[in-house]
């Protein structure tokens, strides 16, 4: 019935208005849409050596090209999120990830490392609507602790497929080669192109459609910019980012080639820790509400800081081990991971309370809201690639210290937002919007 009554909606009309929509089958939608940026970039890093050697491309031209997609998604979500505050929320969905999708084919068919990276900047640049847009809806449809929990959701449906992805990519290579991956990845696409040509409610009433000039983009960003209470929510979620990157671009050096892990190895120790992060977000959606979101998310990013310092001091003394000789693997290895469970596990609280928290007090900027802050955490988790790929990676410690660095810094911009009570539906009267 709900979908009956879905398909019977004029493409116009808010989500709101959409009594047969619930928000759970709401929030499981917005998740599968999202996913489509992490599963992307998680799916082939167990591919990495098979990518160069079937390119015949030099050592690290793999890494080089997930910089690319990264790039791609800051500048993608920088655009699609105004676009999408003018147009509404689906057609840039569609035509993004119509892009994501040719450009996925692209990638299968790609000959040479510099094609291969080409296509993979394209893909990234449509892919980006996916990771702009759902949140731009959250807020579209909830506001508060509402928002809070909806985000939670989302981050719980988003968190399954790439929990699988490096998994499905390992096992994908046992039996064919890289290419499939990115085969499976256009059939990715295709599903996403139906479900919201189909399925996905028009959340942007056209009354909140804001203007597209140059003078009120450049007003839209320096309004956020300017407000102390969403740059310092923004610079929490994308130094949440930060350390996430900086573990998502080492942690195959680390465990593969410094301890020995196989593919599939690192593909289940890799789904242990979106677990932990999974299992983190839907903690917080049972404690918003109970506890105040800017409680739990001071004490988040404690307890992040303290998880680093303790990752910190157990990679020295692994990096004195492995001086002296030691071999390590096994038990030996458990600290390290536990600490990272730590450390990793309260980005699943700090990204969902920071970046509702950003947004609160810009409900008709939604979209651009959501576009810098995603833009700000690709272009972090870019700098976190390039900070510790020009570290020594004979030892975890380079790993550990830049994600200490990151936790050090959302500790201060937590400390830096203002003490006032935020109020959850201000409007900004000084922004052009489209009537």
């Amino acid at each position: 019935m709900a979908s009956s009554a879905i398909a019977a909606r004029s493409d116009d009309a808010p989500a709101a208005a959409q009594t047969a929509a619930p928000m759970s089958w709401i929030a499981i939608l917005l998740g599968f849409l999202t996913a489509v940026g992490p599963v992307s970039t998680d799916i082939y890093l167990p591919a990495f050596p098979a990518l160069e050697a079937s390119l015949h491309a030099q050592a690290g031209s793999a890494q080089m090209t997930l910089a690319v997609w990264f790039v791609g998604l800051a500048v993608g979500q920088i655009t699609m999120g105004p676009l999408s505050d003018r147009f509404g929320r689906r057609m840039p969905m569609l035509v993004g990830t119509l892009v994501y999708t040719l450009a996925s084919v692209g990638c299968a068919l790609a000959p040479d490392i510099w094609t291969f990276s080409s296509f993979r900047l394209l893909a990234s640049l449509g892919a980006s609507a996916s990771l702009v847009i759902p949140s731009a809806c959250v807020r579209d449809m909830s506001n508060g602790n509402e928002a809070a929990r909806l985000m939670s959701r989302l981050v719980l449906v988003m968190g399954v497929v790439p929990i699988l992805a490096p998994t499905l990519g390992g096992f994908v290579l046992s039996f064919t080669t890289w290419r499939s991956i990115f085969w499976a990845s256009a059939v990715y696409g295709l599903i996403c192109i139906f479900l919201v040509a189909r399925v996905l409610p028009e959340t942007l009433a056209p009354d909140d459609r804001s203007v597209m000039s140059p003078v009120a983009l450049a007003s839209r960003y320096l309004t956020l910019v300017r407000d102390r209470g969403f740059i310092t929510n923004a610079l929490v979620a994308g130094f949440a980012a930060f350390m996430s990157f900086t573990y998502l671009s080492e942690a195959p050096s680390v465990f593969i080639h410094l301890f020995g892990f196989s593919p599939a190895q690192f593909g289940m120790l890799f789904g242990v820790f979106a677990v932990c992060m999974i299992g983190a977000s839907q903690l917080n959606g049972m404690l918003v509400g109970r506890i105040d979101a800017t409680r739990i998310l001071g004490l988040s990013v404690g307890t992040a800081l303290l998880g680093t310092v303790a990752m910190v001091v157990v990679s020295i003394v692994m990096a004195f081990a492995m001086r002296g000789g030691a071999v390590l693997h096994g038990l030996a290895l458990i600290p390290l991971i536990l600490t990272m469970m730590v450390a990793l596990g309260t980005t699943g609280i700090i990204g969902p309370n920071a970046t509702v928290g950003a947004m609160a007090d810009h409900p008709r900027l939604a979209g651009s809201a959501a576009a810098f802050i995603g833009t700000l955490q690709y272009v972090l988790g870019a700098v976190a690639g390039a900070v510790v790929g020009m570290l020594p990676a004979n030892n975890p410690v380079p790993m550990a210290g830049v994600m200490l660095l990151g936790a050090v810094i959302m500790l201060l911009m937590v400390l830096m937002r203002p003490g006032r009570p935020r109020d959850a539906e201000a409007t900004l009267p000084d922004v052009p919007v489209l009537h």
